[in-house]
């Protein structure tokens, strides 16, 4: 008997309706509804971030849902199309919702920042882009003159000091230590250095003062070939790193304690100073012609108060120089503390400058004198009866000690 092929079977009559299956899916209507599964999980990530989940995101569960995005958005199906409440599935939206972490096209970024104030959609309040306390930026720091090299008008007075120094190194009675890197000099009058092959010698170090947040003075450095320059500490500080072959003079003597120790301080003649500011400060203005700042020099005063307006040593303004008085054989540090001694009753108690930090900065070196009261001084210091007098600071008068 011949066996009956599977056309046979199938072209018999199904008895039993063995063959009569119903699937309860097709692979397409599964996929459809993946995929719109996918998609409400694609929405609600949207709704929440504002962009679409990133595959190469490294949080795990945006990763997972952008790389199911990727592989379902190509081909969507009607069921996606419906439940595609945020058109996600549309080009020309899917183009707009870009990655944060895609690049920019060009003509997105801004070429300055008046640009993106200026952007409709952005709202600032002006009170956040109002600079206080700040000078422009044309402006900050630009200095009236530079620490150039001049020639010492008073060189004469250093030279046998510069010579004996000389002498003394060349007989191994003092030693020229190296500058080490980074190293925080912290120089006095007297000291010296060798500098680009040049002994350099401080010959005045100013009333310190604050400059850019940070405390400094003014220098006198006078050099071996008869040039001078009045840089900042600090400058003179970095000069000495920057040169490899920088050298530190040894001073004279065991240290501190022994007499010698201080040998090399200088004992100056120099120039009395009475400046007037020329601050636009309304509590300063007021009393120009009564507030005046005593100081004592020893090299050009043009010089030393060229920087005025950006020295708050100097109310951070220019000044007027309304008289001078030169010192004769006077200790230029001693004259300065007798005087500022002396007028201290009339020292105001609230005078202060704000730096562009906002930061208060109390000089102590201005009073309620005038000129003339300056010059009596000086006279009563050059003939040694200072000590006999006081000034009285109602009567504005310097008058005879009772």
């Amino acid at each position: 008997m011949t066996r009956p092929s599977l056309d046979d079977i199938f072209a018999e009559d199904d008895e039993f309706g063995l063959l009569d299956v119903r699937l309860r899916g097709s692979r397409a209507a599964v996929a459809s509804d993946q995929g719109a599964g996918a998609l409400r999980e694609v929405s609600a990530f949207f709704e929440k971030h504002g962009r679409v989940p990133d595959p190469d995101a490294v949080d795990h569960d945006e990763m997972r849902i952008g790389s199911i995005w990727a592989s379902i958005k190509s081909a969507p199906t009607d069921q996606m199309r419906l439940e595609d409440r945020f058109g996600l599935l549309d080009d020309e939206t899917a183009q707009a919702l870009k990655s944060w972490r895609d690049e920019p096209l060009v003509s997105d970024v801004p070429d300055s920042l008046d640009e993106i104030f200026d952007d409709e959609e952005l709202s600032v309040d002006a009170s956040l882009i109002d600079l206080k306390h700040t000078t422009p930026a044309a402006e900050r720091h630009l200095p009236d003159h530079r620490a150039e090299f001049v020639p010492c008008r008073d060189f004469d007075q250093f030279a046998e000091r510069f010579e004996a120094v000389q002498q003394a190194l060349e007989a191994g009675d003092r030693q020229a230590l190296p500058v080490k890197k980074w190293s925080v000099i912290e120089p006095i009058e007297g000291d010296f250095f060798i500098r680009n092959g040049l002994l350099a010698m401080i010959a005045e170090k100013s009333e310190m003062s604050a400059r850019g947040g940070s405390r400094d003075h003014r220098l006198r450095v006078i050099f071996s070939n008869g040039m001078e320059s009045d840089p900042l500490m600090s400058s003179f500080r970095k000069s000495l790193n920057d040169d490899k072959t920088a050298r530190m003079v040894q001073k004279v003597g065991l240290g501190p304690l022994d007499p010698d120790w201080e040998s090399d301080q200088l004992e100056l003649s120099g120039t009395i100073y009475v400046a007037r500011s020329r601050s636009d400060d309304p509590s300063i203005r007021t009393q120009r012609m009564i507030l005046h700042k005593i100081g004592v020099t020893s090299q050009d005063v043009a010089r030393r108060v060229a920087d005025a307006r950006n020295d708050p040593t100097f109310l951070l303004a220019p000044v007027d120089i309304v008289a001078t008085y030169e010192l004769q054989n006077l200790s230029r540090r001693k004259v300065e503390n007798l005087l500022h001694r002396f007028f201290a009753t009339a020292r105001p108690a609230e005078l202060f400058v704000t730096d562009r930090f906002g930061k208060k900065v109390f000089p102590k070196e201005w009073f309620y004198v005038l000129p003339e009261h300056v010059g009596r001084a000086a006279k009563l210091i050059e003939e040694g009866r200072l000590h006999l007098f006081e000034y009285d600071v109602p009567s504005q008068e310097i008058v005879m000690k009772k």
